[in-house]
C-alpha cells in the first residue's frame, strides 16, 4: 500500500483508528491516513463505507450520535485532536462542510456566511466575506436571498462559503456533489481547486463519485466496510483495474460501458482479497 506522507510530516494524521457506536457497533476499524498540507484527499467508497464516520471522528462529532474513537490517534500538525471540542478544533483551523449543506433555511446566505465567522476578529469578517464572494460571485447575487429559496447548488456554495468565514486551514468535505446537476458539480469542484491552488487550503473530501473526485484530488483512499483497502495518488487509483471496475464503471479492457456485476465471481474473490 502506498502513502501520502513524504519527508515533510502531514496536516492531519490519522493512525489506526477504531469507532463504535452504541458501545456494540464497530463502524471504522483501524482506519488510518495521512492528508498533507496543501494537498486535496480524496477518500472513496460506496454508501455505508465508513467516509462520513471518518470525516466525524476527525472533527469530534461523533458523540451526538452516540459514537466514539475507541482506539488508535488522530493528530493535527503532531497535536492529539481526538479530545477536542468541534469548537476547539475550528480555532485550529479544522472545519467540516456536513452531508446535506444544512443552510439555516429562514436566514438569508449572507447571514449564513457570517455564521461561520464567530471565531475570527471583526475587521477580518469583511474581508472574509468578499473573498467568497470572489470564489463564488453567484452568491453575491444572491446574498439577500433567503437559504429556503435557493438551489441545491447555491445551498453547496453557501455550506463551503460558510466554511471559508473561518479561514480554515483544513476543510472536512463531505459528499460535495450529492444532489446536485453534473453541470453544478464540475463547478463546485473547480472551485475547490482553485481555492486549494491559490489560498493553499487543505481539503479532505468524502465522495461516492469516483471520477471527479480522483480528477481534481492529489491522493486517494478507497474505505470498504470501514477499512481503507486501496491507497495511492489520484492518476495512480484512476488507472488501477480494480478501481476501473468497481468504481468508475469499466471493464479491464477500459470500455466504460462494460460495467461489472459485484455478483460477478472474479469480482467477489478480489473483493475477498481487499477485505482480508
Amino acid at each position: 500500500m502506498t502513502t501520502a506522507t513524504d519527508s515533510t510530516p502531514p496536516l492531519l494524521d490519522v493512525n489506526g483508528i477504531e469507532v463504535i457506536y452504541h458501545h456494540v457497533i464497530l463502524v471504522l476499524k483501524g482506519v488510518s491516513l495521512a492528508v498533507p498540507e496543501g494537498a486535496i484527499v480524496a477518500l472513496l467508497g460506496g454508501n455505508g463505507a465508513g467516509k462520513t464516520t471518518t470525516l466525524r471522528a476527525i472533527s469530534n462529532l461523533l458523540e451526538s450520535e452516540r459514537g466514539e474513537v475507541t482506539k488508535g490517534s488522530i493528530r493535527l500538525r503532531g497535536e492529539r485532536i481526538e479530545r477536542l471540542s468541534p469548537a476547539a478544533l475550528v480555532d485550529r483551523g479544522v472545519v467540516q462542510v456536513m452531508e446535506g449543506r444544512h443552510c439555516f433555511a429562514h436566514l438569508t446566505i449572507e447571514e449564513n456566511l457570517l455564521t461561520g465567522a464567530y471565531t475570527r476578529a471583526r475587521g477580518e469578517v469583511a474581508a472574509n466575506l468578499e473573498k467568497v464572494y470572489t470564489y463564488f460571485p453567484r452568491l453575491k447575487t444572491r446574498r439577500a436571498s433567503q437559504a429556503a429559496y435557493t438551489s441545491g447548488g447555491e445551498q453547496q456554495m453557501c455550506a463551503i462559503g460558510r466554511a471559508l468565514m473561518a479561514h480554515p486551514k483544513l476543510v472536512l468535505l463531505d459528499e460535495p456533489s450529492m444532489g446536485l446537476a453534473p453541470q453544478i458539480v464540475e463547478e463546485v469542484f473547480a472551485i475547490v481547486k482553485d481555492l486549494n491552488a491559490r489560498e493553499r487550503v487543505t481539503f479532505l473530501l468524502a465522495e461516492q463519485n469516483t471520477a471527479m473526485a480522483l480528477r481534481h484530488a492529489d491522493h486517494g483512499y478507497i474505505l470498504e466496510s470501514g477499512r481503507v483497502v486501496m491507497d495511492g495518488t489520484a492518476a495512480g487509483l484512476a488507472g488501477n483495474e480494480d478501481v476501473k471496475e468497481f468504481y468508475l464503471g469499466m471493464g479491464h479492457a477500459g470500455d466504460e460501458h462494460a460495467r461489472k456485476s459485484f455478483r460477478d465471481v472474479k469480482s467477489y474473490r478480489r473483493r475477498k482479497r481487499w477485505l482480508a
